[in-house]
């Protein structure tokens, strides 16, 4: 049977995590020049260890599990930090065979990676970019957490190839979601070390993941947008009493709290049945997607809306949650996307 719950250790990981991203969160830099925090990644990569959180001991890594994973991908969603964590610590780290020596700088977060393809990918084989003799040509658009990024594994049709990326010409691309910045890639014969002979189960593997992760971001996304709320609620008051006693306004809260309760269970049942190797992981991983997606737009939306005039300005922090949130809508397949599959896989009409 499936366990939802946390574990002690888990908790205990979660409780690290936040004391970090709470003291050295700052979402004010998205409106300067350098919006990654390198300082902060590196902090939680190497000092946490959470980028080795499931690379085995063996090859590096820390040997827990993709649910230690999710767990943090919860608290970088309630803080909307913005750190290259999905891009090198989950799609690059899932699309890596367990043998390949880049997986030990990942999880010393020595080196920082991601997965060179469209972040709105929901997955099938469609590489942009081809490779002769080693070198590789063509052209990846908004690929996530490649600015910061050292190697890229590039997918073509004769194999995943590492790419270093001062071989490769990156574009910064204008995006709504400013905390996890995307770019467009051009190779122009840049030297690839071949990773595997055949990219497809690897690239599915990755997005697969990276699909059932993302739903605990949006998980964490969703319960900040929903605490803050209600704490505005219980302390701002207008005609002599708190605006959380309305009755509009409680119907909207124990609504949203339903749904994000329902978004935890689902998203916790994505982990683990990635954390291990459950058959039923394609159906968790497009169910977390096409549930917890819409959840936390919902959440963000709420969140400007009964906050009123302040909801609305640039100096709250709620229009970064519900900007990551629609970002994160369209990232890995959209709910709709996901929805479709999930028919698919389970043999609906």
């Amino acid at each position: 049977m499936t366990d939802l719950l946390y574990s002690e250790v888990e908790e205990e990981l979660r409780a690290s995590v936040r004391s970090l991203l709470a003291d050295r969160t700052d979402l004010s830099r998205l409106e300067g020049p350098e919006p990654v925090d390198l300082k902060l990644w590196r902090r939680l990569a190497a000092d946490l260890g959470c980028a080795g959180l499931p690379i085995p001991e063996s090859a590096g890594g820390a040997g827990a599990s993709w649910r230690e994973t999710a767990v943090v991908m919860e608290e970088l969603g309630r803080f909307a930090a913005p750190v290259p964590f999905l891009g090198s610590a989950v799609l690059a780290t899932a699309a890596l065979p367990a043998d390949d020596p880049l997986l030990a700088e990942l999880a010393a977060g020595t080196r920082t990676a991601t997965l060179a393809v469209p972040f709105s990918s929901a997955g099938g084989p469609q590489w942009t970019v081809t490779a002769e003799g080693g070198a590789l040509s063509g052209a990846v658009t908004t690929v996530a957490d490649a600015l910061p990024a050292e190697v890229f594994l590039v997918p073509t049709a004769a194999g995943l190839f590492a790419v270093e990326a001062a071989d490769v010409d990156r574009t910064a691309v204008v995006s709504l979601d400013l905390t996890r910045p995307v770019a467009d890639l051009a190779f122009d014969g840049a030297a690839g070390r071949l990773v595997a002979a055949d990219a497809g189960p690897l690239v599915a593997r990755a997005l697969v993941a990276g699909a059932a992760l993302l739903a605990s971001e949006q998980l964490g996304i969703a319960e900040w947008c929903l605490a803050t709320t209600v704490e505005y609620g219980r302390t701002r008051r207008q005609f002599a009493r708190q605006i959380g006693s309305y009755q509009a306004i409680k119907h909207r809260l124990a609504d949203l709290w339903v749904s994000v309760t329902q978004a935890r269970a689902v998203a916790r049942y994505a982990a683990d049945c990635l954390a291990n190797d459950d058959p039923d992981l394609p159906v968790a991983a497009s169910l977390a997607q096409a549930f917890c997606s819409p959840v936390a737009v919902k959440a963000a939306e709420e969140c400007v809306q009964l906050h009123g005039g302040i909801g609305f300005t640039w100096e709250h922090p709620a229009h970064w949650y519900l900007k990551r949130a629609r970002a994160n809508a369209v990232a890995l397949g959209s709910a709709t996307q996901h929805r479709a599959r999930l028919a698919d896989l389970v043999n609906l009409p």
